[in-house]
């Protein structure tokens, strides 16, 4: 159960001035290990002389927030530097990222409530218990938690996860679990990370593979505009090397380079400003880099040129400056305003997405069929640059050719699936309708972009890496048809729906009637259903395929309207993605 600080609030108001990281750590949680923070000697560090000005106490910063003077307490978390164990962030950060919150009907007790539901105790399982699909396994970093604390950032983003099933891609969210936890309880860390990821006005995690693309895209365009000299120089030293490589592990710079101090007090202005401040302390370690690059043997051309990526997190380990002069340098970058960024991030995103879109100016169909059967090869980046489901990146353990393996098997997915296409389908441009990967996982957001389109392919990718769906030869808004007598069908669709396996198995499970002009019974013509709470596809002694209102759980049995087994061994399975394509022209 949570710990309270009864006599922080006090300790906070009384800080005055630098307290020696010899002293007490009085400003962390219980379940911090304290003995491995250490402080560090910076050549560069002026010595205190006794006269800087005393350090602002959360009761000043609380009365500003209060008063909605945002950008003052923007300047002050800029100007403070609070030292590593200060307790004011026991309260600081929290109140920092309560600002964000959304969700207003968060009471006491709501987190130990929804702990109890997901794990049925509030007790702290001995076990190690499984991550959400959202986790980058590579990347939970515990900083100086204990195992305790560790548990504690696993239950948090289990619940989180459980809460927010909108989340499909979130590799920060487990760090920044982890450093919230140094400073408070579990139910306060949860709390800041509800008003984080849910916050509207100001962006603080990405939560979809999307929007993680487009971000380190981002700061890449804003280096070389900023740091034109540093990529200047990356890219003459290593002119093999793609810059992209570089940039796509940028926040792993900061989250798992730097040192703890410079971290916690990039969190204190992070809180409050967004994400807009590690891109600027992402620009500050890129100059600072190229900087030493030319003066310090270490980073000379020949030891970095062949991974440029792993020596800035190396360097980062090693930052030559303080954090003040870091945050210094970060807010002096001039032309770094919000406006300025979203301008570039929302151009990123729109370039990314119309990857998947067909070209406006051009209304003729695309032919997908080649002479041989198969798909262009524009069909084929088309469709393998839009899909997550196609993709399948685990188990695959054989050294030096998992990428060969996976661009293998990427291309026998689809030669399959589109070999079992009707012919005629198989002659228009597919695209991309609606992912759970962009558009979150909601019936209601289904149905508002996939309803009106005819035929659809529904594609599922579970928890397990099973690939399965549908080709659902109506429309989805069938559902709303009404008959005769005013009642709404029940089943809709015709013979031409089918269900198919990619992975691990191949097949593909037409309509039992496609054979033969037999009476087979009303049990064989279920082919699609659909209301507010649930879609199905199949019936008759089983549902082939049922998903839930949230997209996140569904169930597979066999069914006489496809003849066809369970689809995924289980039959219950957990949704990673679900992905459905329409067909432009038909």
């Amino acid at each position: 159960m949570p710990y309270h600080r009864a006599d922080t609030s006090a300790q906070a108001d009384k800080l005055s001035g630098i307290v020696e990281e010899s002293d007490l750590y009085e400003g962390f949680a219980p379940h911090v290990e304290t003995s491995e923070i250490k402080t560090l000697d910076f050549y560069n560090l002026p010595k205190q002389t006794g006269k800087e000005p005393a350090l602002r106490s959360f009761t000043e910063i609380q009365q500003l927030l209060q008063q909605n003077k945002k950008r003052d307490v923007k300047n002050i978390l800029r100007e403070n530097s609070w030292p590593i164990n200060s307790p004011i962030r026991s309260q600081l950060w929290p109140a920092l990222c309560a600002q964000h919150l959304t969700k207003q009907n968060m009471l006491d007790g709501f987190y130990w409530e929804m702990v109890h539901q997901v794990f049925g105790t509030t007790e702290l399982s001995e076990k190690p218990i499984m991550l959400p699909a959202f986790v980058d396994a590579t990347h939970c970093l515990p900083y100086h938690l204990t195992s305790t604390g560790r548990a504690v950032a696993d239950r948090i983003v289990n619940v989180l996860g459980y809460d927010c099933p909108d989340i499909t891609y979130s590799p920060v969210l487990y760090p920044i679990t982890s450093l919230l936890l140094h400073f408070m309880s579990e139910e306060e860390a949860y709390l800041c990370l509800a008003g984080l990821v849910g916050s509207k006005e100001k962006t603080f995690i990405n939560q979809t593979k999307l929007q993680h693309e487009v971000t380190w895209k981002t700061v890449m365009q804003i280096a070389k505009k900023h740091t034109k000299s540093a990529i200047a120089y990356f890219q003459r030293i290593c002119p093999g090397q793609k810059l992209e490589r570089v940039f796509m592990d940028w926040c792993w710079w900061i989250l798992a380079g730097l040192p703890f101090q410079h971290l916690v007090r990039i969190m204190d202005c992070y809180f409050h400003e967004g994400i807009k401040v590690l891109y600027r302390v992402a620009l500050v370690i890129l100059n600072l880099f190229h900087k030493e690059c030319q003066s310090n043997n270490e980073w000379s051309p020949d030891n970095i040129k062949n991974d440029i990526g792993n020596a800035l997190i190396k360097f980062c380990k090693k930052i030559p400056v303080s954090p003040a002069k870091l945050l210094h340098a970060a807010f002096s970058i001039r032309g770094l305003s919000t406006q300025y960024i979203s301008r570039i991030f929302i151009k990123t995103e729109m370039l990314l997405k119309s990857r998947s879109a067909l070209n406006s100016g051009s209304k003729q169909l695309i032919k997908s069929r080649s002479s041989d059967n198969l798909p262009t090869s524009q069909s084929q980046v088309n469709i393998q640059m839009m899909s997550h489901t196609l993709t399948i990146r685990e188990h695959f353990g054989l050294p030096g050719t998992t990428n060969f393996i996976k661009t293998w098997t990427d291309r026998q997915f689809l030669f399959t699936l589109w070999s079992w296409l009707p012919v005629r389908i198989t002659m228009y441009q597919p695209v991309l309708l609606y992912t759970t990967e962009e558009h979150g996982c909601s019936l209601t957001t289904f149905y508002v972009r996939v309803e009106q389109h005819e035929p659809t392919l529904l594609m599922i990718k579970t928890c397990n890496n099973e690939v399965f769906g549908a080709y659902c030869s109506s429309r989805w808004f069938e559902r709303n048809v009404k008959d005769d007598k005013g009642q709404r069908q029940a089943y809709f669709g015709t013979g031409e729906t089918f269900l198919f396996s990619l992975y691990p198995e191949r097949a593909k499970y037409p309509w039992v009637g496609i054979e033969g002009d037999r009476d087979l019974g009303h049990s064989s013509e279920l082919f699609m259903a659909a209301d507010s709470k649930m879609i199905t596809i199949g019936g008759g002694e089983g549902q082939a395929i049922w998903m839930d209102e949230n997209i996140r759980f569904g169930k597979t049995d066999g069914c006489k309207t496809f003849n066809n087994p369970p689809l995924c061994p289980s039959g219950d399975f957990e949704i990673r993605v679900l992905e459905v394509y329409g067909f432009v022209g038909v």
